[in-house]
């Protein structure tokens, strides 16, 4: 038995009772598990999985004060409302002066960007549906041998703060509250990857066995059938497959992972009348940090592969405990200071947007995996639906991305592509994170032009 087989079958858990239930916590990892360089698992050889997380926040950011004044490498130190991000600039991508094509679309405020940004598509109105969201089109690459397909969080409790689309019919909600997130991932049925002992569910089995009965009919039962019948048939069996898939990862005991622990549990947030917790700042950078922690436990434990946090709503509702005024009111509202040139109390809010995305890059970084961190294999971009969100502009929108997504990807760079459509930025990272496409985008949006100079 080789050194690494044999730590593998001495790796455990801790068990012991607490208040009359079973409690497991799971062990540090260790380094055995990986090659030299922490990229790949040392008795197989093959790489770990590329992460792509999308982090987004409403109401842009101040326009001059978030661009380096140089193109291509950083120089000097980052610009004042990005300056959180100073600790991972040579991890970090910056775009700018790119814009949203609304082909005589009349815009809609706080959604166009957004819509653009996440899906390359503007609708028209009525009857022109949104598009499936990038992370949606990524995880149906990397996200199929997951437990979760891909985890939405909201910070600002609200489900319906969500910018993930399956399709143009079709949502996903997000998770409001930490503690419900804890037990969706890390509850009863959580598989420690790790663990020495592994029993499949019976009621899985069951429930997969009785797929399986479905799926071995099938043929008989389409030759019965006319054409219409077939393809509504197939498009249901297509359906089953994935679900069956879903259960196979169910019933088959997963590779170890050393950078995997559980998190400490958290605690629920108080709900208002409303349904969710609110929208002060100092709540919602609360549970961005519980969300950033747990969503890194997550993908370290390979629960899933694609995530999705919304630090606020497009319209950012958020406002500073006793101030009825919120973030999205006094970028409209509020004068430009003629000594600073900036709105002051719009601009308090950057702050802590851009620092809840740097706490999200540290957590992942916090994770080691051999000489290298989490970080390093993930890719996260974070965007926003405004340039000037004063005047509900559509061009300049900030766009970052941070992580290497395993060496697929160059940093430490700035690009400027003065009025090229923001779907460059979304075809690119479908490329880095393994898509098949040349092409993303709809009218005017669409673009064959990837950021190759960050492509390795």
């Amino acid at each position: 038995m080789s050194a690494v087989n044999k730590m593998a079958s001495r790796r455990r858990v801790l068990r012991g009772m607490m208040g009359g239930s079973a409690v497991t916590v799971a062990l540090p990892f260790l380094d055995c598990f990986l090659n030299s360089k922490g990229t790949a698992l040392a008795a197989t050889g093959k790489a770990l999985p590329v992460v792509f997380g999308n982090w987004y926040w409403g109401c842009g950011l101040t326009p001059g004060r978030w661009e380096p004044a140089m193109t291509g490498k950083f120089s000097g130190p980052l610009p004042p409302e990005i300056a959180a991000l100073e600790p991972f600039r040579d991890k970090l991508n910056i775009y700018s002066g790119m814009k949203v094509y609304l082909d005589g679309k009349p815009p809609r405020p706080h959604t166009s960007g957004r819509q653009a940004c996440q899906s390359g598509h503007v609708p028209h109105g009525e009857g022109d549906g949104e598009h499936q969201s990038v992370d949606s089109i990524i995880s149906g690459v990397v996200g199929k041998r997951t437990r979760f397909r891909s985890l939405e969080v909201a910070s600002t409790g609200n489900p319906k703060d969500s910018v993930s689309r399956r399709s143009s019919t079709v949502m996903n909600p997000s998770e409001g509250d930490p503690a419900a997130l804890y037990a969706r991932v890390f509850g009863p049925e959580f598989v420690d990857p790790n663990a020495a002992d592994f029993e499949p569910d019976p009621l899985i089995m069951a429930e997969r066995s009785a797929l399986s009965v479905v799926k071995d009919e099938r043929q008989a039962l389409m030759r019965d059938l006319g054409a219409t019948d077939r393809a509504r048939l197939d498009e249901y069996f297509t359906s089953l497959r994935e679900l069956e898939g879903r259960l196979d990862i169910e019933l088959s005991k997963p590779a170890p992972l050393e950078s995997c622990t559980t998190p400490d549990q958290v605690a629920s947030f108080e709900i208002d009348n409303r349904g969710y917790s609110g929208v002060e700042i100092d709540s919602v950078i609360e549970r961005n940090k519980l969300f950033s922690r747990l969503l890194a436990h997550a993908v370290a434990c390979d629960q899933t592969r694609v995530f999705n946090v919304s630090f606020s709503d497009s319209q950012s509702s958020l406002r500073h405990a006793g101030d009825t005024t919120t973030h999205h009111i006094l970028t409209h509202e509020e004068a430009i200071d003629e000594e600073l040139g900036y709105q002051p109390r719009a601009t308090s809010f950057f702050g802590p947007i851009i620092e809840g995305f740097a706490l999200m890059a540290q957590e992942l970084a916090n994770i080691r995996e051999g000489e290298g961190t989490l970080l390093d294999r993930s890719l996260v971009l974070a965007s926003s639906e405004s340039g000037l969100a004063k005047i509900h502009g559509v061009e300049n929108l900030p766009l970052f991305t941070l992580g290497g997504a395993g060496g697929r990807i160059r940093t430490g760079m700035h690009l400027q592509p003065k009025g090229d459509a923001v779907t460059r930025v979304g075809l690119t990272l479908q490329q880095v994170m393994g898509v098949s496409t040349s092409s993303w985008g709809t009218g005017s949006m669409e673009t064959t032009k990837a950021f190759n100079e960050v492509i390795v």
